[in-house]
């Protein structure tokens, strides 16, 4: 019996029943928003809010690799995967976690899809509903970052420039994002969720409007896997 997932927010499967996003829903929220949120952070010392006002307007296309950590309330690693990150804006992305297991994460313009090989499965649905209000609307072309989130400079710790985010939606699944620009551009996130836990992500190997194959935002479901329209 294969598990069908569904979407109780904005780009993401609903929550376990336990309360507390599982495995891979953490991967999978943590994606949406990152790619959000680091497609607007692609840009080189941009340590300050002005910078990064800038950077929206300017940049439209960026990839990197990725390598990310869930840790619990409790300081304890519970998850760690990696992969790479790709974007186009308006409107398409690609986020591929390549390990410990295969997982997409694919906007092409019109839809998003959500592909897990494991189970074989693809979930898909429009994508101005998958993004609706949520941070990952920031991706499809909305310039306008202090609609979505408050921002806040916190200074120089660690060798790194950090910036505080926080979404105006009550309902946004992160509560908070701080993000460490260095001279390469942005190297770390931290995403806290409203459950205590914690997800790290560092980048290498930015590069800023690469060119990309001709199919890189685009998908189609592989022959017998299981697909759910919402």
């Amino acid at each position: 019996m294969r598990l069908i997932k569904s979407f109780d927010a904005p780009g993401v499967p609903a929550r376990p029943k336990t309360g507390k996003p599982g495995p891979r829903l953490s991967r999978l929220s943590a994606g949406l928003l990152s790619v959000s949120l680091w497609a607007l952070a692609f840009a080189v010392n941009a340590g300050s809010i002005e910078e990064l006002q800038s950077f929206v307007q300017s940049t439209r296309a960026g990839r990197a690799n990725f390598n990310q950590t869930v840790i619990d309330g409790d300081g304890k690693t519970i998850q760690q995967s990696s992969g790479t990150l790709e974007f186009s804006r308006p409107n398409k992305f690609r986020w591929h976690y390549t390990k410990p297991f295969e997982q997409l994460l694919i906007a092409d313009g019109e839809r998003l899809w959500v592909y897990d090989k494991d189970l074989n499965q693809v979930t898909t649905r429009k994508l101005d509903k998958a993004l609706g209000s949520s941070p990952a609307a920031l991706l499809a072309g909305a310039d306008e970052i202090e609609r979505y989130f408050s921002l806040e400079a916190q200074g120089r710790k660690n060798r790194l420039q950090w910036l505080q985010v926080r979404p105006y939606d009550e309902d946004s699944l992160f509560e908070r994002v701080r993000m460490g620009f260095g001279n390469d551009g942005l190297q770390t996130m931290e995403l806290y969720d409203h459950f205590g836990q914690k997800t790290v992500i560092r980048f290498s190997q930015l590069q800023k409007s690469p060119k990309f194959p001709p199919d890189v935002f685009s998908f189609t479901p592989p022959p017998g896997a299981d697909v759910v329209t919402e």
